[in-house]
């Protein structure tokens, strides 16, 4: 997520951070680190001037010289700033959504072909109803690209939310006037509007889309638009926010190789928040946004709060409640055990997820992983401990080489598998006493070379 950004200003906080004071000279070179960093990132210039320009008059002023810490002074300025460029600035109530309406809420999801629209009023039906415990509705208003509305359907049944249906020979408006019909007469609390989108701006479209919001009369008009995406993407926000009262911004692909900076640009242009930001394919990947929180992360100070979150909501208490009690009285950590944190690690997203949460020094200790097979050998591993019998899970020394045999032919795997996997076992073992006696950072150290992909 913003790798590129993220690591540049993380290398300037580090430097910013070690100087014992602030003059005219060494303040422009770091404002000079910064400029290039978020040009790279694809941030607008104008933004990037603003940005510099805030930056510099509060780097000069005299709370940041005469601070005790200067250069940490200055990286909270820089810290505020980007909060700000993300939208502190707005209020902490901006990126939350609004249904003080007669339901149902309407949200209306406008934008770009291919910026992943369809699947974002799957994900934001997931958060809806997981999270808000909203009855929700949804339908598609595309009647121009073949199997939109099937596709939608099949998303919706996916997270399970409930479809209208539509026949692609009904105008848009009339599908979505019945939608909201067939809405109010089941009392649902949110109806999701999913629109066509265009390879690229043109009339017809924006004529049709501002007909819709005057038959729908929206609660929420969210602009939904990729973190990958060049500087035309600013173009493109412009242009929908002169044609309709955008009340949000939707970033999707945030997970991807994204520069970003387009995306962040966006707010600033439209002045409309950032409500929600899709950070993986899942159907519940997507993430409220906070400016504050983002700002951290993209200055490589993590985002803890979102991991203790995310863990709360994944994690099995009770479970982890018992191994902690099972630890402390000295009893063994067992393969049960070790594969019921595989499960956990899974249920939060996988260790790529994890890690982009951490602070940037603690992140290096996952450095050069490939994530995508660590994740491929967790669930292999899943599969070798499901091939052993209670017996061998509770007492992992009983596992001598006929048993290896019979529990590898079992998961369809061949002996090497179980002996690493074996071998992975002893050292999680050896870390979870490590975990007692101290740090998140010895614990990453564990976790290379503990996975397939982990170098």
């Amino acid at each position: 997520m913003l790798d590129n950004l993220t690591q540049r200003l993380a290398k300037v906080v580090k430097t910013l951070k070690g100087e014992a004071r602030l003059t005219e000279s060494n303040t422009a070179e770091m404002l000079r680190e910064v400029r290039l960093a978020l040009i790279e990132a694809d941030v607008a210039l104008p933004v990037v001037r603003t940005f510099i320009k805030n930056v510099r008059e509060k780097a000069m002023g005299k709370e940041v010289i005469e601070s005790l810490t200067p250069g940490q002074a200055l990286v909270g300025v820089v810290q505020e700033e980007l909060a700000s460029v993300m939208g502190a600035d707005l209020g902490p109530k901006a990126s939350e959504l609004n249904f003080a309406t007669q339901p149902p809420a309407v949200i209306l999801m406008a934008g770009l072909q291919g910026v992943g629209k369809t699947t974002t009023v799957g994900k934001l039906a997931s958060y809806l109803q997981k999270q808000m415990k909203k009855k929700v509705l949804t339908v598609s208003a595309d009647v121009y690209r073949p199997a939109a509305i099937k596709q939608l359907e099949t998303v919706a049944a996916q997270c399970g939310a409930d479809f209208f249906g539509a026949d692609a020979s009904q105008t848009p408006v009339e599908i979505a006037r019945a939608a909201v019909d067939h809405a109010k007469r089941h009392y649902y609390d949110v109806l999701i509007v999913d629109t066509a989108g265009r390879l690229g701006i043109d009339e017809q479209m924006m004529r049709e889309i501002s007909e819709l919001h005057q038959a729908l009369n929206p609660i929420e008009t969210l602009f939904v638009v990729d973190a990958m995406s060049g500087q035309d993407a600013i173009n493109v926000a412009k242009t929908f926010n002169d044609t309709l009262p955008l009340t949000g911004i939707v970033l999707t692909k945030l997970d991807g190789d994204a520069r970003g900076g387009a995306a962040l640009s966006v707010r600033q242009v439209t002045g409309k928040p950032i409500k929600f930001v899709g950070v993986s394919e899942k159907l519940d990947g997507l993430e409220p946004f906070n400016p504050r929180r983002m700002a951290d992360r993209v200055l490589g100070m993590g985002d803890i709060v979102a991991l203790v979150e995310e863990a709360r909501k994944a994690v099995d208490v009770k479970a982890a409640q018992v191994l902690e009690k099972k630890l402390k009285s000295g009893a063994r950590f067992d393969l049960n055990d070790f594969q019921a944190q595989l499960v956990q690690m899974k249920n939060m997203g996988g260790m790529a997820n994890m890690v982009d949460k951490l602070p940037a020094h603690l992140r290096m200790a996952a450095q050069g992983t490939n994530f995508e097979k660590a994740n491929q050998g967790v669930a292999r591993m899943t599969g070798i401990i499901n091939s052993m019998t209670p017996q061998e899970r509770a007492k992992p020394e009983l596992i001598k080489a006929s048993r290896k045999r019979r529990i590898a032919a079992g998961a369809g795997v061949q002996v090497q598998e179980v002996n690493r996997l074996l071998k992975q076992f002893d050292q999680v073992q050896s870390m979870m006493k490590k975990m007692k006696s101290g740090g998140m950072m010895k614990m990453l150290r564990g976790l290379k070379g503990m996975m397939p992909g982990m170098h």
